[in-house]
């Protein structure tokens, strides 16, 4: 997975403000449709998984044990179109508690609708809200919106290691 986890949806810093999308925290109900979007995470990043069951069970067990986050947005008339993965209290990079983003994907049919942006924004605030002191954002999404939603939420890149990685 390398590090790259989002296709960039292609808006500008400001095109999703009056956007419908809306976020929501996985439960065992939605099994199915994150793995839906977690092959086709892996499929789009070309890892093949040779047990077509892997990627609904790894998620399953991740929901069940509340292992992860896992964020799921959806789009009106469109349906649960992307997915993010963040791995809590865990960081290579520092000692502090810290949250890992290391898949963030949105579906064909979710592009352009600011579902990725939703996905980000999302977990930031949630990051802040459970305090904690950064998240590590392994993510090929759009570098200059990621840190833009990274400082709004009040992280302060100089103080954490975050790896943005552009996929441009």
């Amino acid at each position: 997975m390398n590090g790259q986890a989002v296709q960039r949806d292609g808006l500008s810093p400001a095109a999703d403000s009056a956007s419908a999308v809306s976020v929501r925290a996985a439960g065992e109900a939605d099994v199915d449709t994150a793995a839906a979007l977690f092959r086709g995470y892996l499929d789009f990043y070309e890892v093949d998984v040779e047990d077509p069951d892997a990627p609904r069970a790894f998620l399953a067990e991740r929901i069940a044990k509340d292992e992860s986050l896992v964020l799921l947005a959806d789009v009106p008339e469109t349906g649960t179109v992307g997915f993010a993965q963040v791995y809590r209290g865990f960081s290579s990079l520092s000692l502090r508690t810290a949250w890992v983003l290391n898949d963030l994907y949105v579906a064909p049919a979710g592009r352009r609708t600011g579902a990725g942006r939703a996905l980000l924004r999302e977990v930031l605030r949630r990051a802040r809200e459970a305090g904690v002191s950064g998240v590590q954002l392994e993510t090929a999404y759009d570098n200059t919106v990621a840190q833009g939603l990274y400082e709004t939420e009040g992280f302060v890149r100089e103080e954490f290691h975050v790896y943005f990685h552009d996929l441009g």
